[in-house]
């Protein structure tokens, strides 16, 4: 029965984006949704970019073991970025009608800086990616082996799930990214909800749960050692600060039909973080008060192992239906994201005869290269956390310091940003290698958000931006 409702979703979804393939018609509608979206579907969406396998799956296993410090860096992280972007990136970017953060890039900067920004873009969402995939993939093993008693691999159920998610992102693009978020949200927010009620009231209530767990469990701040204060400031800032320049939030951002949608949509969707995400943190305590003995294997599988073995059917399909609907949601417009920047960024500048409709014809083809890809990473690494920090880490030292400095600081400049992007990469790339966090307790990710403000600082210092360009400005 739960298996078969969950072909049957899966089903559902490919026929959404099959039917949303009509509206487009251009690359704008396969990017952007042809800037039509109201402010719910954009604050559904922008909800529904990071709420999937990390914050269901990956974030409870954390706050298990780590209680709310382990959990810094999502759910809370993804909220003050979500936060952020309303207050400081939607507003200025909407008005450019911009199809991708490179094509900014190119408008402040120079196409020099588009290729980089957009080299950069596109590997950070490989680990991102991934980590949706292995979280798809373990949930179709447990049902499968919970219904037919068949141990499937894990490798097989990556394939699987790729394929799905490669197939509808490739024929309707945003607009069936935007349609299956407003409607996976819905099944989001109720089936966590009714898991919720159910096995809170099994587990004694909520102050009983609260109650059984350890002294410091819920601190907030950390120890008040240097290493404590390093760790927690880069937990806040990897996701918080990082995620600011990715494609995926871009895009949801600018598909909205009017500025104010673009802005509030950006604050309603940090609320609903801030608040749905809460939900499964709290279902995973009442598992660790419920079935304490399931807490002995992978606890990133916790949640749906406690769901399937002591839940009712309708419970299963609640929730399997919730978690699906997060991690596909997640899932298709990270691989949207990248694939957009390949054909408007990489391809479009450099081959001046490719019509609008061949530009469609390789983003569309750019979906299956970065599905193929991120499924080759989900098969190495099965870390759903750790996976989804990569991620964030990467474009917080490449693309942060420029994208910021373009908006606000007039005077900077093309090598400035260049440089920004090149050293923030190589310094943050040698540190991690060099095992940074065991020589000198600071985390990479310092060394390479360092590296890009210096990077900004000495190239507009040495060449600063023509006179006449910043009067353009005002």
């Amino acid at each position: 029965m739960l298996l078969l409702f969950v072909i049957l979703y899966l089903v559902a979804t490919v026929l959404v984006g099959w039917w949303a393939s009509k509206f487009v018609k251009n690359t704008s509608d396969f990017v952007v949704a042809g800037r039509q979206m109201p402010l719910i579907v954009v604050a559904t969406g922008l909800f529904a970019t990071w709420f999937g396998s990390e914050t269901v799956m990956g974030a409870s296993a954390e706050f298990l073991d780590k209680g709310i410090l382990g959990i810094i860096e999502e759910p809370f992280g993804a909220a003050l970025c979500l936060l952020l972007v309303g207050m400081f990136v939607a507003r200025p970017l909407y008005k450019k009608n911009l199809l991708t953060f490179s094509d900014y890039f190119l408008e402040r900067f120079s196409q020099r800086a588009e290729l980089v920004s957009a080299i950069m873009v596109v590997p950070s969402y490989f680990s991102w990616i991934a980590a949706q995939l292995v979280a798809l993939a373990l949930i179709l093993k447990t049902l499968i082996m919970g219904a037919l008693h068949y141990d499937m691999s894990l490798a097989v159920g990556i394939f699987i799930c790729a394929i799905i998610v490669m197939f509808y992102t490739y024929i309707g693009g945003m607009w069936a990214v935007s349609v299956t978020d407003f409607f996976q949200t819905i099944m989001i927010i109720g089936g966590l909800a009714i898991i919720l009620w159910s096995v809170l009231g099994d587990a004694g209530g909520y102050q009983h749960v609260i109650d059984q767990q350890p002294e410091g469990f819920f601190n907030v701040l950390p120890e008040t050692t240097r290493h404590g204060w390093i760790e927690y400031i880069a937990a806040w800032i990897t996701v918080g600060f990082g995620s600011i320049p990715q494609q995926d939030v871009f895009q949801r951002v600018m598909s909205a039909k009017s500025e104010r949608a673009a802005v509030w949509g950006t604050y309603t969707a940090a609320f609903m973080y801030l608040t749905i995400a809460c939900i499964p943190l709290m279902i995973a305590l009442c598992g660790k008060v419920l079935y304490p003995e399931l807490l002995a294997g992978d606890k990133q599988n916790l949640l749906p192992e406690m769901v399937l073995q002591h839940s009712s059917v309708f419970l299963q399909i609640m929730f399997f239906g919730a978690l699906l609907s997060a991690i596909l949601s997640t899932a298709s417009g990270a691989v949207l994201a990248p694939a957009t920047v390949i054909g408007e960024n990489i391809i479009r500048p450099y081959f001046n005869n490719l019509t609008d409709k061949d530009i469609l014809r390789f983003m569309r083809m750019s979906v299956i290269a970065v599905t193929l890809i991120s499924a080759t990473m989900a098969s190495i690494s099965t870390n759903i956390y750790e996976l989804v920090g990569q991620s964030s880490a990467l474009s917080l030292v490449c693309l942060f310091v420029p994208l910021m400095c373009g908006l606000y600081w007039k005077k900077a400049s093309d090598l400035g940003a260049l440089l920004s992007m090149t050293l923030g990469l190589f310094i943050w790339l040698y540190a991690l290698i060099g095992g940074s966090d065991e020589t000198t307790g600071v985390p990479p990710i310092f060394y390479g958000l360092g590296a890009s403000v210096i990077g900004m600082l000495f190239g507009t210092y040495v060449a600063p931006r023509n006179i006449e360009d910043i009067k353009s400005d005002n």
